[in-house]
């Protein structure tokens, strides 16, 4: 799952609410300056010219000119971990998700653009497809070990108070795997309490917490790129709801 948040993504104090702002405006320019001169052509320095800012800044958020365009977020990635750890210990799994996603996502129809501008510039790229790919893959990555974490949680009320909704979400609370550079994402950051390799927290996710993370990852896109197709039909939360629905309700056939 990989999403492009906007500047007024819910949550979070002052710093840290200018700080996704200034992040998305640089996505927002990178984007689109690679839309309409080839993102071969964009510098570093253009982008922060557009989006109002030094070059030292830039480097602040993103460690290449590619990370830019790609719109790594690994901040909204880490907010739906840990709105789906935080949500209540009651509602299954895939609900738990959705809530959380859709939490990250409800501002996206002020996103159609950008959405449709960013999928133009990655299609006619391929290596920027493939580090957004690689991107994705990090990210189901670490959304999959939370959602083991809070099934393990779940079984064991005592083993984590954060999974369990007892306590506020502590942001190093999820154990996650370094992204890799190919990626184009931002390595991750390990508490200094972090259980040891061999500990249960490290262990490889399950076959349903893979499963879930990779059906979560395309229920955004499919949902993102239908509503991008027919957006005066119906609101991207309806899709979004209507995707999820199906989903819960296993992917009955349509009625004839």
């Amino acid at each position: 799952m990989h999403i492009m948040t906007g500047k007024d993504a819910a949550g979070g104090g002052l710093r840290e609410r200018k700080k996704r702002a200034t992040r998305a405006a640089l996505a927002e320019a990178a984007v689109r300056l690679a839309a309409e001169h080839g993102a071969d052509q964009v510098t570093v320095e253009a982008i922060s010219a557009a989006a109002g800012v030094s070059v030292r800044t830039f480097f602040n958020y993103f460690d290449s000119r590619d990370d830019a365009f790609v719109v790594v977020d690994a901040d909204a990635s880490e907010r739906v971990r840990q709105a789906f750890l935080a949500a209540p210990p009651e509602l299954p799994p895939l609900e738990a998700l959705r809530e959380a996603l859709a939490a990250e996502l409800r501002e996206a129809e002020r996103q159609h653009e950008l959405w449709s501008l960013h999928a133009r510039v990655l299609r006619s790229d391929p290596h920027l497809l493939v580090r957004n790919l690689g991107a994705q893959m990090a990210d189901e990555s670490g959304l999959a070990e939370a959602i083991a974490r809070r099934i393990r949680a779940g079984d064991d009320p005592d083993d984590d108070a954060v999974a369990s909704g007892g306590g506020a979400a502590d942001p190093e609370a999820v154990p996650h795997r370094d992204q890799p550079d190919t990626a184009g994402a931002r390595p991750g950051s390990h508490s200094g309490t972090a259980p040891p390799e061999g500990d249960a927290d490290r262990a490889a996710p399950g076959l349903y917490p893979r499963l879930l993370a990779a059906v979560a990852g395309t229920a955004v896109r499919v949902s993102v790129q239908h509503w991008c197709e027919r957006p005066d039909e119906l609101s991207f939360a309806d899709v979004f709801r209507e995707v999820f629905d199906l989903l819960a309700a296993g992917l009955p056939a349509p009625a004839r």
